[in-house]
């Protein structure tokens, strides 16, 4: 079996292909023949940028979203069958309640990864795959969906009614904008251009403000909500974004702090969260409970994940290069075997 390795700072051409042999599953493990991965901002931070908030052990075999069948049993396994069409949990340890340390082992991180042909896991960490979903739909939810997923209901609930705010198009940023729509919400989505503008719409955005054309957008944001501001900001920019995001949530409202995609090196002004009266909240992924929530709630609501480009396994160096462009619409997916 061949599998992707990366250590930290080690930039794109540090990913190297390893062969190894197949793995064998310990009393409670399973053995997954991966089907597909899907990539996240996490893996540009660690390869590239060289941070990462947890830890990260050198050679790791890389990427903690995955979707596969399982092809053998460990002989105590209760929670898996043979064949069965699963996805991991990216946190194997974090089964429900609050994030802690404890918990935060991580695949593609302190653990080996996805980006494998063959990959053990703890039976634990399995969550079955919605029926209507592809391998590579169902590898795009351990991470993005359950951050989406986390940010809206993981603090202040979500309810029908609420103006949620989200930014640009990447994969959390749309899972959120679907999940919002199916919990009855109005979605004002942020984007570069109007070409992503028509697509957010046609994802169900009931408005869409080009922050190029509107550097000031919290103000439009602040506009289109009524001018009390929106309940629910999903932040995932940084530095660059969370002075707007701070502007335009509303009075008691919530900003789920899911990432720095954005960048950024601009200070916090504590006065400006103070004025905001709203509460931030940093969200790390989540739990299989909340996987297990995701991937019962695209069951019934028939969503399906926007995957933007699928590479062949060969083509991982190039899917992160891809990536790390900055112009996909969707996630990014690697198809490993057939």
């Amino acid at each position: 079996m061949k599998s992707y390795h990366m250590s930290m700072g080690a930039g794109l051409d540090g990913l190297v292909l390893r062969q190894h042999q197949t793995p064998r599953p310990g009393s409670n493990e399973v053995l997954l023949r991966v089907h597909a991965v899907s990539l996240n901002y996490r893996e540009l931070m660690i390869l590239q940028q060289g941070r990462y908030p947890l830890p990260v052990k050198p050679d790791v075999v890389g990427m903690c979203d995955g979707a596969g069948e399982v092809v053998k049993l460990g002989t105590e396994v209760t929670r898996a069958q043979l064949g069965d069409r699963v996805i991991a949990s990216i946190f194997p340890r974090w089964i429900d309640g609050p994030f802690a340390l404890a918990r935060a082992a991580q695949l593609g991180g302190s653990m080996d990864g996805m980006l494998t042909e063959y990959a053990v896991l703890h039976e634990d960490a399995l969550v079955a795959i919605p029926a209507h979903l592809s391998y590579e739909e169902a590898a795009t939810l351990p991470c993005a969906a359950v951050t989406a997923w986390n940010a809206l209901t993981g603090g202040m609930r979500l309810k029908a009614g609420d103006d949620v705010l989200t930014l640009g198009s990447g994969g959390v940023s749309l899972f959120a904008l679907q999940f919002a729509k199916a919990f009855g919400a109005r979605v004002i989505a942020t984007t570069s251009n109007d070409s992503k503008a028509t697509r957010l719409r046609e994802l169900g955005a009931d408005e869409v403000v080009n922050y190029h054309s509107a550097p000031d957008w919290s103000a439009e944001v602040r506009r289109l909500s009524g001018g009390t501001g929106v309940q629910h900001v999903v932040e995932i920019g940084g530095g660059s974004t969370l002075p707007h995001s701070l502007k335009a949530v509303a009075m008691g409202g919530e900003i789920g702090f899911v990432g720095t995609v954005a960048g950024g090196t601009s200070l916090i002004d504590a006065n400006a969260v103070f004025a905001s009266g709203a509460t931030l909240r940093v969200v790390a992924a989540g739990s299989r409970a909340q996987l297990d929530s995701v991937t019962r709630a695209i069951t019934v609501n028939g969503l399906r994940p926007v995957i933007d480009r699928v590479f062949e396994f060969n083509e991982a160096p190039a899917a992160l290069a891809y990536y790390g462009e900055g112009r996909s619409f969707g996630k990014i997916v690697i198809k490993v075997t057939g």
